[in-house]
């Protein structure tokens, strides 16, 4: 492993970075990425960042977001970048799989990796590695990393801070997830006295939805809601022609579990997709029931306890049922 010397010893000099994170990026994934961008154009590096998929249009006014480059948009030429680069810079994801075909010219690289994340179990591609699973947010480990890895507070100006802001907003569900530490809310005044309008990151992220969007999160809560109490436990699913039906684009289903897990008493609540070639799972919970653990045993998947994502190919009316089956498994926490 590369240490913190070797690595600013590198950053001293203008390079040719690359910048990635998971794909279908939240906000987090993105704010985290933008930030680095943005705190590196600063010192003449020759930064991009490159996306694995599409992401969010309520991500879209984020600072730097013109230069981004989806990767499935412009494979060659994206390619190429990652070929030249001498840096690497995988954020908010922990396995080469989650950014898809990048993953492999990724590993195939001879660049410097550097990992910030706080996944569980992450995979040894990486040369250096910023890592902390009890950060509300990479936002946060990209904060720590500039500030008090590489001493460089100065450089955090208006654009690093909207970006890292949104970053830690989004994932610590608006400041209300358990990791969300008096340390984090420090880290967020900070961002904002360097620059970030709080009140509108939060309406640019959280009240710009398009009337299909919001017609379907009403279809989704009126016509697909089922609850289980004998489990305490909550499902929204929908199918692919309900997709369709409403519109649906990247970034209208974000949050929508949120809704089934805000019912009085639910501990466990799932948003599962039927798409074109797999089903997706969504799951978020309460206390200390471990969402994760469901996703990474039985779905493909992990993440964080209360927070998780798994995949299925079987088809969207067998991953419920499997998913209905496992509950009794859990019941204790579940009733708690």
């Amino acid at each position: 492993m590369l240490d913190l010397a070797a690595l600013t010893k590198l950053l001293a000099h203008p390079r040719k970075i690359v910048i990635t994170t998971h794909h279908k990026p939240d906000g987090d994934a993105m704010g985290s990425s933008l930030g680095l961008y943005n705190y590196l154009i600063q010192q003449g590096h020759h930064a991009k960042v490159i996306t694995p998929t599409d992401y969010p249009d309520f991500l879209a006014w984020l600072p730097g977001n013109g230069d981004v480059m989806i990767y499935t948009d412009h494979t060659e030429e994206a390619a190429a970048i990652v070929a030249e680069a001498e840096l690497i810079f995988c954020l908010d994801f922990n396995t080469l799989s989650r950014i898809n075909e990048l993953g492999e010219l990724v590993r195939a690289s001879s660049a410097v990796k550097i990992m910030i994340d706080h996944h569980l179990e992450p995979e040894d591609f990486d040369d250096y590695r910023h890592w902390d699973i009890n950060a509300c947010a990479t936002a946060q480990l990209v904060y720590d990393f500039i500030v008090n890895e590489l001493h460089n507070k100065a450089l955090i100006n208006k654009d690093v801070a909207t970006c890292l802001y949104t970053g830690i907003m989004t994932d610590s569900a608006s400041f209300r997830l358990p990791n969300t530490t008096s340390a984090v809310h420090r880290i967020a005044a900070d961002l904002i006295d360097l620059g970030a309008v709080n009140w509108r990151i939060h309406e640019l992220v959280y009240s710009n939805s398009s009337e299909s969007r919001l017609r379907f999160l009403g279809y989704c809560l009126s016509e697909k809601l089922e609850v289980l109490h004998e489990f305490n436990t909550a499902i929204i699913s929908v199918t692919k022609q309900e997709l369709e039906k409403y519109d649906v684009v990247t970034g209208d289903t974000e949050g929508i579990v949120n809704y089934a897990l805000s019912i009085t008493g639910i501990r466990l609540a799932a948003f599962i997709v039927g798409r074109t070639d797999m089903v997706k799972l969504s799951l978020r919970s309460r206390g200390e029931f471990p969402a994760n653990e469901i996703c990474k045993k039985y779905f493909n998947g992990g993440g964080h306890r209360n927070a998780a994502g798994g995949t299925s190919t079987d088809s969207l009316d067998e991953v419920i049922n499997q998913f209905k089956l496992i509950l009794p498994e859990y019941k204790k926490l579940l009733i708690q």
